[in-house]
């Protein structure tokens, strides 16, 4: 095991059972719905129901908090298990303003995942993480890629099949993987760069799509290359990390470089260069030069290089 993988990425170790063997059993998922135990995890236009107050909580509503929300809910999806208690996402997008209705008490608010996620419990994180990609996936397949027809939600939410008779076809969630790199010289520099839309100051490891047809070592290579124009060796395996923003998994690796001067591409990057330990270490964290966001997996491989793991 890895360091990176000794505590977990963010966004990762939700702790539910996904009981995959009950989501095919529809008397037991329409028992729990009436279930005064169960809990459901709002998500409202990409944003997940949190407590503002500190430190930060989620909120799961109870089935009696939950009338006049679920009837209108766009869809209702089983998450897992947590001990005897079910777990649904709630997708309430549909709604203009959910925040009106009366169990939503003051305090309680709609955030984007990406602002709070750090300020959470890793598990909380992790839940309301994967109620966010499940409901962006729905709302982006509404219609049978193969046919056109219109698509129903199946076994709990994790198939959406479609409703013609000729066709049928059942579609699975997808995840986009996406190689994020920390590439160095097998010494004490490290290549970072920044993209023009990123945050003022903002620099971070070199990332980008897998492709069809490639290895995920393959992929390393290759969007090194065509980045900063270095030819990698030795691509080491470190950690991964669900990103639902909207819909990736982050593979993360070391990857060792000759060092020499870097061939920018200007479509790809902004700015890249060499940083020594120390000029990450001494990094003011501002407008001028900051690390990635706290709970990203660039990140932790900064951190982990840093450290010499």
């Amino acid at each position: 095991m890895t360091a990176a993988g000794a505590k977990g990425n963010f966004y990762s170790g939700g702790g539910l059972d996904r009981a995959d063997h009950l989501r095919r059993d529809p008397d037991w998922l329409s028992a729990r719905h009436g279930d005064p135990a169960t809990r459901f995890v709002p998500v409202w236009r990409a944003r997940n129901l949190v407590r503002g107050d500190e430190p930060a909580r989620a909120v799961w509503l109870s089935r009696s908090e939950v009338p006049g929300l679920a009837e209108r809910a766009g869809e209702t999806i089983f998450l897992g298990c947590t001990g005897a208690t079910a777990v649904f996402a709630i997708d309430l997008s549909d709604l203009e303003d959910p925040l009106t209705h009366p169990t939503l008490t003051e305090g309680h608010g709609f955030r984007d995942l990406r602002e709070v996620g750090p300020l959470l419990e890793r598990s909380e994180g992790a839940v309301l993480a994967y109620a966010r990609g499940l409901v962006h996936w729905h709302g982006r397949h509404r219609f049978c890629g193969v046919c056109g027809r219109p698509t129903a939600s199946r076994q709990g939410g994790h198939v959406r099949a479609c409703i013609g008779e000729a066709c049928g076809a059942e579609h699975f969630p997808r995840t986009d993987p996406a190689v994020i790199m920390l590439v160095h010289d097998g010494g004490d520099r490290c290549v970072l760069g920044r993209q023009q839309i990123w945050p003022d100051g903002m620099h971070s490891t070199l990332a980008g799509f897998v492709e069809p047809g490639e290895s995920l070592e393959e992929a390393v290579a290759r969007e090194v290359f065509e980045e900063v124009g270095l030819s990698v060796r030795d691509v080491t395996y470190r950690s991964s990390q669900p990103w639902p923003f909207p819909s990736s998994i982050m593979l993360g690796f070391n990857a060792a470089t000759r060092y020499q001067p870097l061939r920018i591409n200007p479509h790809e990057l902004a700015a890249a260069r060499w940083y020594s330990r120390d000029d990450l270490l001494n990094s003011p964290e501002d407008t001028s030069f900051r690390l990635p966001r706290r709970d990203s997996i660039a990140r932790r491989l900064i951190e982990d290089w840093l450290a010499g793991a």
